[in-house]
């Protein structure tokens, strides 16, 4: 925010919903969220370098702490996934699922830190836009999402064949009657369509609505030495509430990720 510009509510929450942005090209058609791109690149990093420092000193003894923690985690996503998908989840779902997990875990957990203190921290240094929580990006979710759907109809076509996916689109699921083609293909291409409109935005819908509660306190703690009292107690109250949607959020995110990928290696 510009020195001495006057505060208001609607600037004080638009400054913290900007992000730090980069055109590419001419024009203002492609731009490239750097802040998003940046603490997502960040955050995995730190996160599988951690698990991949802990799993390098794993020993068949007792384990620390770190091991513990880290073989939980492992066990809790391959048992959700054993209960979904019944193929060799250990070749590539059940690594796919924790990557998920784990990554979208810690993009929302980005939500607990407190915007006004990571705005100064950030401004000091000439960053005066950044947002910290990359899964409040819709363009973030997409892009997962997105992912996961490619996964869903490589997998299909590498299982059943380019020509099983094709009749499966137009076969199924009222049957291979050709009056009943065009039905089956339409039905199949809103399911198609819908996956990744529903994966993505239920993530950024949950994330973004956090991120505006939060501020609004923010504002509410600004009214005043009441405001204050009240603001902190809401914000902590809506904090530890907060914990539970980043957790479940995360934890649907990895679900229908795992669904998506088990189905495209069954038939209708």
């Amino acid at each position: 925010m510009a020195a001495g510009a006057e505060l208001t509510p609607t600037s004080y929450i638009t400054h913290h919903l900007g992000f730090l942005q980069k055109p590419v090209g001419t024009g203002d058609f492609w731009v490239l969220h750097v802040d998003t791109i940046v603490t997502s690149i960040i955050l995995g990093v730190l996160a599988f370098g951690f698990l991949w420092w802990v799993v390098r000193g794993a020993t068949a003894g007792v384990p620390n702490r770190r091991q513990a923690f880290v073989e939980l985690a492992i066990e809790f996503v391959d048992d959700q996934v054993k209960g979904i998908f019944h193929g060799d989840r250990h070749s590539f779902v059940a690594p796919a699922a924790l990557t998920v997990f784990v990554w979208v875990l810690l993009m929302n957990a980005m939500d607990f830190l407190p915007v006004d203190i990571v705005a100064k921290v950030l401004g000091a240094v000439g960053l005066h836009e950044w947002r910290m929580v990359p899964t409040a990006d819709v363009n973030t979710t997409f892009a997962l999402a997105l992912a996961v759907w490619f996964l869903m109809i490589f997998y299909s076509v590498k299982v059943k064949g380019l020509g099983g996916w094709i009749h499966e689109l137009f076969c199924s699921p009222f049957g291979s009657n050709p009056l009943l083609w065009p039905a089956n293909f339409l039905l199949n291409v809103i399911e198609y369509v819908s996956k990744p409109l529903s994966h993505s935005l239920r993530l950024y819908g949950n994330m973004y609505a956090g991120e505006i509660i939060f501020l609004l306190l923010g504002l509410w703690a600004a009214t005043g030495l009441a405001g204050t009292v009240f603001g902190a107690i809401l914000g902590a109250g809506w904090a530890i509430f907060h914990i539970l949607i980043v957790v479940l959020q995360a934890f649907i995110f990895m679900m229908l990720t795992v669904v998506y990928l088990a189905m495209a290696h069954e038939s209708h």
